[in-house]
């Protein structure tokens, strides 16, 4: 009994503690009512039930206490929801069952998608609610007031996404200050990508009224500046991002009394001004961003020791300076990103002391020198230096260790030696890039490499010599090789890259290699995913076998030797993916047959020997160049139609008959149309000109023999910037609605039979810079444009020779051409090439080329230089003297004024022309002494003052000293060398009548009947062979005749081409009456005027190239003998 008593006493207290327990898990519980609403809030809210992961499993058989994303309190009442990423689409209005937990202090809905709802103004009814999150959950529409009244809000969060411009949410009514003035106790506002749409001083008064914020972002909220000292209020902000907003103003200094600030992004923002420097010393910072505000200047300060800063990120600023030495007592930073900024001077040594750097990027700036070590990091991952002015060698040492390191990035730098093979040897790098360097030498083998992620290797563009090592194709997860532009050499079998599976772009182009493809039927086939294939100028024989490559879409097999023909599998390569095909530059000759061309964008076959007919283009090309082949059939009539897409299409340097189809003009967004050098007959299709100038920016049909007048249908907004239709047999007038492209650059109407005035009216065309209207009947004076806008300051070359301009060379013409003026130092500043851009994404630009005489010889540059300048007004009637002001052109190289009736004596300002290369004032009424300036002009190699009427002494200098007497020649008033006549004081002193006896004597004594008897045998002599021709008229004929062809006969055996100015201007006016000028009737003149018909003259002028040729010589026209035509002897003359 005793036991049984003394059991129960030992049960009693058991049973107590139990039942005591049972009561604290009964009470832990969730309630009825909370696990009724909860299961009513999952019923009506819509979802995907294969995504969530929370609502899936939220069931009446458990405990709701215990459900995920459900959080209650110690009474069991639900005081959390955490519903983030469940895939919600619908189920919430105002009177959803969300809105009864009435105990509720944490909602979380972000990132749900309930599109297109308006927050409900039922969240008004959780007054117990202290964070709100419903970033990027779809809602959209205006911000409700009802969300103003959660007064117990510490956390508002209702950020959504920016997408194409375009915000969700809005907060218009009410604005800003009205959703947040009775937030009081708001601790963390995000409102990123709300649409505000709030001035400076609004949106910085509305938040001064939140003394307690700590976190403010306002990221792509359309906010405008400037910054309002009313954020002074706010001095606990520890975070602050306002990241892509239209601010454009400077960042205010007191961001800097922020004293716990830790977070300042402000990227994309249009700052301006300079940054206060004392932020970088605020020691709680640890964040900066301020990258891609372009206007933002400023410089990096003295680092204080113990800064906190982790991230400065700069990039796209206009910051400049250097990088301060003391960047090492930031110890905590990890990225540093400055790229695309102003940078210079060296990278400093102490940076290698940075142990926790990860990422650093310091491209596109200007930071000269050798680069430090930074084996001290061993967490770097990152490291871009390219696009500077660096210079020195790469150790191995400078990356010993790294590890973690992915990507290193060297390119355009001046880096020299060799390439480490350690860097090979890095376990975690992917990417390689060391292109556009001066590295040198041969890459050693590397053994035992340790890169099997290396998956980029760019070498391009360096001096890099001998065998590409084996080591590379050992790299199987390499994706890219670009080791392009180098002088690597041996023989490469495209088999020994069959390891390279994952190879998707392989560019050997531009070596001294030579790809053998002989054998490779299957080899290529290995390379599953390769996309981009470039081979040019492998010396490659044949045609790699292609056929199995079904993902290729870039194919370069350009300057290679390929001759025969092409294939009709190419087309079929990468079974429709192919977009890039270039086969230029090649000895192919025909296509074989069938062929289909697939939808290719791009399609080169330019420098080839193709013959035939044109090959119709894919419609889909945007890039079609037939040029330089021997095509020798008429232009498809539906040619246009193939070319809706197209922007560039060139036929030149064909043998291309018939006519211009009007299909052409179907081709709306070309942008350069090259038809010149070719057999093109009949008129200019009128539409070409109205339809194609909205964006056709160079039009060259030069060299071909079209016909009849320019349309007058250029549209009001041309876009044109070069025209050449010289070498036809164009006539009429220049169009005068030529005025409407007011962007022209380049006029080359030369070697046509255009019967005008000046066109003066171009004076709008304030960008031209190329004017050439040789071989024509133009007529009259020159008129330059006048005014401030209208003065032609681009024009640097003008040639306007064998034409019948008269009157004066107008001075002010000179005084406009601004382009000619520029000093040396200048055109160096200005030193560019004339070229139109094509496509400025892909960087494709029509080019430029110049044909000029330097030193006696024709040269062909293969670019013209915007500070080539050039003057050619020959064989014209241009009459008075040259004005004073050409010696301001400093900058020009050729004037060409010969052939005309110029009086008076040669400028003394001609010696100011120091970059003068060139002067021909042959042919002319000149008068007086050479300047002794001219002996000045060191860079004058070409110089002609013949048959003038110059008196006195030959200036004496270096550069005079290298002309021959063919340079003075027909001036009976000059001496000394290099003529053979010596300047006596006699000569020197102008004639007059003997003043004394004893002068007389003197020219007695000295008087030798010799000279008499001398004279009179070659007088009676000529008299016999002159006499009968004076007054038989037929016999001046025949032995006209028979001297012509002797001449004919002779000189072409000696390599020049005979012409006349007579006979040129006879040929471009046909039955236009030349003219007359009495001065030209004197004896002189005729003797003059005969002199210079059967010149030989082997310098020419114009405009003309397989592309776009600005051709400029310094002498005289370049137009063969009859009866060759017009239009061939331009042709063969360039």
């Amino acid at each position: 009994m005793r036991i049984l008593l003394f059991s129960w006493l030992f049960l009693i207290p058991l049973f107590t503690i139990l039942f005591s327990i049972d009561i604290v898990l009964v009470s832990s519980q969730c309630l009825n009512d909370q696990r009724s609403l909860l299961l009513q809030l999952k019923n009506t809210l819509q979802f995907h039930y294969s995504v969530s992961t929370k609502l899936i499993q939220w069931n009446q058989s458990s405990d709701c206490c215990r459900w995920s994303g459900v959080t209650c309190d110690n009474a069991s009442h639900v005081t959390g929801l955490d519903l983030n990423s469940e895939s919600i689409y619908g189920g919430i209005n105002h009177s959803s069952g969300l809105f009864s937990f009435q105990f509720l202090q944490s909602l979380n809905l972000a990132n749900n998608s309930f599109n297109p709802t308006q927050i409900p103004s039922g969240f008004s009814n959780l007054t117990s609610l202290r964070y709100l999150n419903l970033s990027n959950s779809g809602f959209s529409g205006q911000i409700p007031i009802e969300l103003s009244h959660m007064t117990r809000l510490v956390t508002l969060d209702l950020s959504s996404f920016y997408l194409l411009g375009f915000s969700s949410l809005k907060l218009e009514n009410p604005n800003l200050k009205m959703l947040i003035a009775n937030l009081a106790e708001l601790t963390e506002l995000h409102l990123d990508g709300v649409n505000i749409s709030a001035q400076g001083n609004e949106w910085c008064q509305a938040l001064s009224l939140l003394p307690n914020l700590r976190v403010l972002s306002l990221s792509n909220c359309d906010l405008s500046g400037p910054f309002d000292s009313s954020l002074l209020e706010l001095q606990s902000l520890s975070v602050i991002q306002l990241d892509r907003n239209n601010l454009s103003s400077p960042v205010p200094e007191f961001f800097a009394n922020y004293f716990n600030l830790t977070s300042l992004s402000l990227s994309s923002c249009g700052l301006n001004g300079t940054f206060p420097g004392k932020i970088f010393q605020v020691p709680t910072l640890k964040t900066l961003h301020l990258s891609e505000n372009r206007f933002l200047q400023g410089s990096l300060p003295d680092f204080h020791q113990n800064g906190s800063l982790q991230t400065l990120a700069l990039g796209k600023t206009s910051f400049s300076g250097a990088l301060p030495g003391t960047i090492d007592n930031v110890g905590t930073l990890s990225k540093l990103e400055l790229a695309n900024c102003n940078f210079s001077g060296p990278i400093p040594n102490s940076m290698a002391n940075l142990a926790q750097l990860v990422f650093v990027d310091l491209s596109f700036n200007k930071f000269t020198g050798p680069i430090p070590s930074f084996q001290m990091s061993k967490n770097l991952s990152y490291i871009d230096l390219s696009h500077n002015n660096l210079t020195g060698h790469v150790l191995s040492t400078h990356f010993e260790g790294l590890s973690n390191l992915v990507n290193i990035d060297l390119q355009y730098n001046s880096f020299n030696g060799s390439i480490p093979s350690s860097l090979f040897a890095l376990p975690s790098l992917k990417k390689i890039q060391l292109s556009n360097n001066q590295f040198d030498g041969q890459v050693p083998e590397f053994s035992n490499a340790s890169s099997p992620l290396l998956d980029t290797l760019d070498l391009s563009s360096n001096n890099l010599q001998g065998a590409i090592p084996m080591s590379f194709f050992k790299l199987e997860s390499l994706n890219i090789l670009v080791l392009s532009f180098n002088n690597f050499s041996g023989t490469i079998k495209l088999e020994t890259i069959w390891k390279l599976h994952n190879l998707s772009r392989l560019d050997l182009s531009y070596n001294s290699l030579s790809i053998n493809a002989s054998g490779s039927n299957s080899s290529l086939s290995s390379f599953p995913r390769i996309t981009t294939l470039k081979l040019a100028a492998c010396k490659l024989q044949n045609f790699p076998d292609l056929k199995n490559q079904s993902g290729l879409s870039y194919l370069d097999l350009s300057d290679n030797h390929i001759d025969g023909e092409i294939p009709n599998w190419i087309w079929k390569v990468g079974n429709g993916t192919l977009t890039y095909l270039n086969l230029s530059c090649n000895l192919l000759v025909y296509m074989q047959r069938p062929y289909h061309i697939p939808d290719l964008s791009v399609l080169d076959l330019h420098y080839n020997q193709l013959h035939g007919e044109i090959p119709i283009p894919p419609g889909s090309a945007t890039y079609v160049d037939y040029s330089s082949n021997k095509f020798n059939s008429s232009i498809p009539a539906d040619i246009g139609n193939n070319l809706t897409f197209a922007y560039f299409f060139s036929l030149s340097n064909n043998g291309i008959n018939g006519t211009i189809p009007d299909s052409i003009c179907n081709a709306s967004y070309l942008q350069v149309l090259d038809l010149s050098n070719n057999g093109l007959s009949g008129r200019i299709p009128s539409c070409l000109i109205e339809r194609s100038t909205e964006t056709l920016g160079v039009l060259n049909m030069g060299n071909n023999s079209l016909r009849g007048n320019i349309p007058e249908t250029f549209s009001g907004n041309c876009a044109l910037k070069t025209l050449d239709l010289h070498g036809n047999h164009l006539e009429g007038q220049v169009p005068k609605s030529l005025a409407n492209c007011k962007m022209l650059e380049v006029l080359n109407l030369g070697s046509n039979k255009i019967n005008d005035t000046f066109p003066y009216f171009l004076k709008i065309s304030s960008s031209l810079r190329v004017l050439v209207l040789r071989s024509n009947s133009f007529q009259g004076e020159i008129h330059c444009p006048v005014g401030h806008n209208h003065s032609w300051p681009n024009l640097q070359i003008i040639d306007l020779a064998f034409n019948n301009f008269s009157g004066d060379l107008p001075a002010t013409c000179f005084s406009n051409w601004k382009a000619m003026k520029i000093d040396e130092d200048g055109a160096q500043s200005e030193l560019n090439h004339l070229q139109f851009e094509i496509l400025k994404l892909n960087h494709f630009y029509y080019q430029d080329k110049v044909t000029v005489t330097n030193k006696g010889l024709e040269m062909e540059l293969v670019k013209i230089l915007t500070v080539f300048t050039s003057i050619d007004l020959s064989c014209n009637k241009f009459q008075g003297g040259i004005p004073d002001t050409v010696g301001i052109l400093k900058s020009l190289y050729v004037l060409n004024l010969s052939h005309n009736a110029l009086t008076g004596p040669i400028p003394s300002s001609i010696g100011n022309l120091t970059q003068l290369g060139s002067l021909d004032l042959s042919r002319n009424k000149l008068n007086g002494r050479i300047p002794e300036q001219l002996a000045s002009l060191t860079f004058l190699s070409f110089l002609n003052l013949s048959y003038n009427l110059l008196v006195g002494m030959i200036p004496s200098g270096s550069q005079f000293q290298t002309f021959t007497e063919s340079s003075f020649e027909g001036n009976k008033g000059l001496c000394g060398y290099p003529l053979n006549k010596s300047c006596t004081d006699a000569a020197l002193v102008p004639p007059s009548s003997p003043s004394s006896h004893e002068s007389g004597s003197t020219l007695v004594t000295e008087f030798h009947w010799q000279f008499i008897f001398t004279g009179l045998g070659f007088g009676v002599g000529a008299g016999i062979v002159v006499g009968p021709l004076m007054f038989w008229k037929q016999g001046r004929h025949l032995c006209d005749e028979h001297i012509d062809n002797f001449v004919l006969l002779l000189l072409p055996t000696l390599g020049f081409l005979y012409t006349s100015c007579d006979n040129v201007k006879a040929e471009a006016e046909e039955n236009i009456e030349e003219p007359t000028d009495d001065t030209e009737d004197s004896d002189e003149d005729e003797m003059e005027d005969r002199a210079f018909r059967g010149r030989y003259c082997v310098f020419c002028s114009k405009l003309d190239s397989s592309r776009k040729k600005a051709i400029h010589n310094s002498k005289c026209s370049c137009h063969e003998s009859p009866p060759i035509s017009s239009s061939s002897s331009s042709s063969s003359s360039s």
